[in-house]
């Protein structure tokens, strides 16, 4: 896997896409604090080495609000992928304030028909959990859940703080 390449097609994605309203989510754009993150400085793409279980395990965020550690989908089903993540969040992460997020393009996302995935890497968005909680509560405030599905949602929220409670 080519890692500067990796971090073109990243952002790319999230400039074209996750940064942009959509009409199916209400104008909203998919994550409404990616931008923030991106012209801030504090969005920080590594190539992983190992697996999520084994790269993740010692991550600090730093500085930064999200860190994308990028894989070869080639190279890890998107079952064991999920699993490595779900295990890692329980293991270590969660306890230190932390959560991974996986993106893997075996494992669409589709929300009202919108396909959610970047589609060519498999990724695990490593993230303060007490500040995606926050951000989630006030954008939750404002509506931004009410156009999603609801199986999507228990999903989403899956390890971490339903903000519509």
């Amino acid at each position: 896997m080519d890692i500067v390449q990796a971090r073109i097609d990243i952002i790319n994605w999230i400039t074209s896409f996750v940064e942009r309203p959509h009409p199916a989510l209400g104008d909203w754009p998919p994550c409404p604090f990616a931008r923030q993150a991106r012209i801030n400085g504090q969005l920080d793409i590594r190539e992983g080495q190992i697996d999520p279980y084994t790269d993740l395990r010692t991550v600090d965020m730093d500085d930064f609000m999200v860190i994308a550690y990028v894989y070869d989908p080639a190279t890890m089903d998107a079952g064991r992928f999920e699993s490595q993540i779900d295990a890692v969040n329980r293991g270590f992460l969660r306890p230190r304030d932390m959560i991974a997020l996986a993106d893997h393009p075996h494992s669409p996302e589709d929300v009202l028909g919108v396909r959610m995935n970047q589609g060519t890497y498999a990724i695990a968005f490593v993230q303060s959990l007490s500040k995606l909680d926050a951000f989630a509560r006030q954008i939750a405030d404002k509506g931004y859940y009410q156009h999603w599905p609801e199986p999507y949602l228990q999903a989403l929220f899956h390890n971490r703080q339903d903000p519509r409670a």
